[in-house]
């Protein structure tokens, strides 16, 4: 029986599952198969949560778009496990709060705070550090240096809301290290490593290009990258996801 939203069966997707936020990105992805996309078979259209499989460089791989939001990457990510996806790589965008991170730069999540609801609501308020798999966290560090890119590695913060109205936001986390908000990463690697402690062979790890920047100086609307800009660093990050991800 296939899944509810994903409706898909064990074997339609590979072990190794990209997932981008954005449909129009996992089509883009796709494209990058070997054969391009019309070689990629698309598993999955149903409410718009494009997904594909392919090979790249030979390697069986498939990208799922996974919503926007927690709660939304939580249903995906279920569905997948369910399935059999093993090496999960979020691949998307975070705005940028820690000194010296600018836009256009890859974040590369050894880590994510919380701060969102969904993954707090699995943990029942219980203390918890979501954490990416270190081995998948150094292949993505070292195929980014391979690249010609200096990553910022670190913990990020997985929020519910882009647009906070709090003075403090950015701040606040800032000074306790972190590096940059986004809205998935948490409760991504907390499934991952449910499954993992379950005694699957699941890993994951989150890749994200830095569109934007927060201080109290600057706004997202203010620093955001032009859409040109945006997608010229995404290739890199998508690269860089997919030589790491398909790797032995």
């Amino acid at each position: 029986m296939p899944q509810i939203h994903l409706r898909a069966n064990a074997g339609d997707y590979a072990p190794i599952v990209l997932l981008p936020g954005d449909p129009n990105r996992a089509t883009w992805i796709a494209s990058k198969f070997d054969g391009g996309l019309a070689a990629a078979r698309r598993v999955n259209d149903h409410r718009g949560l494009l997904g594909y499989t392919g090979t790249y460089k030979g390697v069986a791989v498939s990208v799922q778009t996974s919503g926007m939001g927690a709660p939304s990457m939580s249903i995906v990510v279920e569905e997948l496990l369910r399935v059999g996806a093993e090496r999960l790589i979020r691949v998307g965008t975070c705005g940028g709060i820690g000194r010296g991170v600018n836009t256009g730069e890859i974040v590369i999540a050894t880590s994510a705070a919380a701060v969102d609801g969904a993954t707090r609501t699995y943990l029942h308020g219980d203390p918890y550090a979501p954490t990416a798999d270190f081995a998948l966290v150094r292949a993505l560090v070292e195929t980014a240096e391979k690249h010609g890119q200096k990553p910022h590695v670190g913990q990020v913060a997985t929020v519910d809301l882009f647009y906070n109205p709090d003075t403090d936001y950015s701040s606040k986390w800032r000074s306790r290290g972190v590096l940059a908000f986004e809205m998935e990463t948490s409760v991504l690697y907390y499934l991952a490593s449910r499954a993992h402690a379950a005694g699957a062979k699941v890993a994951a790890a989150s890749i994200l290009t830095v569109s934007d920047v927060l201080s109290e100086e600057t706004t997202s609307e203010e620093s955001y990258l032009p859409l040109d800009e945006l997608n010229q660093s995404m290739e890199r990050t998508i690269e860089i996801a997919l030589v790491a991800g398909t790797a032995s």
